[in-house]
């Protein structure tokens, strides 16, 4: 598709700098009410060239343009701009995206910064992780990169994801402490672990339908479903987990929106004693720590 038939004015004549297909790319963004259509345009510049920091006066030779062109056609259909990129940064690091995995956010950081500010000291010792839903593996490969004897295990529902994951932990220097196995949530598992993190699907069922297209579409049913009520994965690990925790260990779950008091509930009936509760950036009770009663 040529770039003049996505946004007006790109492909016309002389071939556009940087700064001029920014301003095109921002107008046709704002003109479909896309949100932070400056951000999206310059990440989506960066992307086609493929470098950062771009000089707004480089000009675009055609194999940019047609690159460009097909970014923002993708995003004008709602595609989120990280799916466009392929990739998105977490915890300071690079994490490749797949449709079997979830998008990782800002604020599920804040499990990351709970479970270190929980561990203390205890992050320079051989710990053991393991991280129930894994994903991209964002949050077992962030943790892994910052308890440096540690070793881990992500378990996802999605073999795929697996595979994704330890790509991820590959390119983030962590591959040989971090192994994945498919499975569902602790089935099968044996073992003990000092530190245990979770970012389980919380949405209830019947709320898919209203979220944005980006998220609706683009992120996958699997990691969004957390059935009738969003609590049902709570419910299951609630009764699982205490057995995988060693002496001294915890666990931290992401949770959404109003959700603590039912959390504390459903790990309080099971013997887990909430120990803290972080906030994400924008003040919102984010992470839960529990360990036994």
């Amino acid at each position: 598709m040529a770039a003049g038939r996505v946004v007006a004015g790109i492909g016309e004549g002389a071939a556009p700098t940087v700064g001029e297909a920014r301003r095109l790319v921002v107008r046709a963004l704002r003109a479909a009410g896309i949100e932070n259509a400056g951000l999206d345009a310059r990440l989506l510049l960066e992307g086609s060239v493929g470098e950062r920091d771009l000089d707004p006066g480089r000009v675009l030779d055609s194999a940019d343009l047609g690159k460009l062109a097909d970014f923002v056609r993708r995003r004008l259909a709602s595609e989120p701009v990280w799916r466009i990129l392929g990739e998105r940064e977490f915890w300071g690091l690079t994490f490749r995206l797949s449709p079997a995995t979830l998008e990782p956010r800002p604020d599920s950081e804040t499990i990351v910064e709970a479970a270190l500010r929980q561990l203390g000291p205890r992050r320079d010792e051989p710990l053991s992780i393991l991280d129930l839903g894994t994903g991209t593996g964002c949050l077992l490969v962030s943790l892994l990169s910052e308890c440096r004897l540690a070793t881990g295990l992500g378990i996802d529902l999605s073999e795929e994801a697996c595979r994704m994951a330890a790509g991820n932990a590959a390119s983030n220097g962590v591959a040989g402490r971090a192994a994945f196995r498919q499975g569902n949530w602790v089935d099968g598992l044996a073992g003990i672990y000092d530190v245990i993190v979770s970012n389980p699907p919380y949405i209830p069922a019947s709320e898919i339908a209203g979220l944005s297209a980006e998220v609706r579409e683009h992120d996958p049913l699997l990691a969004l479903d957390g059935g009738p009520d969003g609590l049902t994965p709570y419910r299951v690990l609630a009764r699982d987990v205490p057995r995988l925790l060693a002496p001294g260990g915890f666990i931290v779950f992401e949770i959404g929106a109003g959700q603590t008091s039912d959390v504390v509930s459903i790990m309080a009936a099971e013997g887990l004693e909430l120990r803290a509760l972080r906030h994400d950036l924008g003040g919102h009770e984010r992470a839960l720590i529990f360990a036994p009663a």
